[in-house]
């Protein structure tokens, strides 16, 4: 088995109650998530999580706290993912707009309607997210640490 875990980062928006979603076709079929995405070499977690958010929806996003760390292992496929959740403010789209290959549209969904479709959600994790977001689980955005210094690099064995 192969011990690699993807990182990926996603936006918990929340405005009267309803989360920012994307509809997006996948191998599986058509599915609804958080704006999220895989981490980029040389890329901060929360440069990831603002260039993921506004190439899936056009929204821009400014993270303001974690609302968590996820592990999830897809025994099907044979994968692992290790998701930050980021909670932050979204500000509407600006002139035209192009998304991401493979995203159909955004939607601002009631946890309610997320759970009415347990079979299009696009793993375990997009429920948690909204749980602990509405739970009131957050982290400040201090204990994420890139170490992607010159400096670090010399230090390196």
């Amino acid at each position: 088995m192969n011990p690699a875990i993807d990182v990926t980062v996603a936006a918990i928006v929340e405005r009267a109650g309803r989360f920012l979603i994307v509809e997006e076709e996948t191998a599986d079929g058509v599915v609804f998530n958080q704006p999220a995405g895989h981490l980029e070499t040389g890329e901060s977690l929360q440069d990831a999580v603002i260039r993921e958010t506004l190439e899936e929806t056009g929204y821009g996003f400014l993270p303001q706290a974690l609302v968590g760390f996820y592990r999830w292992q897809n025994i099907e496929k044979g994968v692992s993912f290790l998701r930050l959740a980021f909670v932050g403010k979204a500000s509407d789209p600006q002139g035209p707009i192009q998304l991401d290959e493979g995203i159909i549209a955004s939607h601002w969904l009631s946890r309610e309607q997320l759970i009415a479709q347990p079979g299009k959600l696009r793993s375990p994790m997009v429920l948690r997210c909204v749980d602990d977001y509405l739970a009131g689980q957050r982290l400040t955005l201090d204990c994420l640490i890139d170490v992607f210094t010159e400096e670090s690099q010399r230090a390196m064995p």
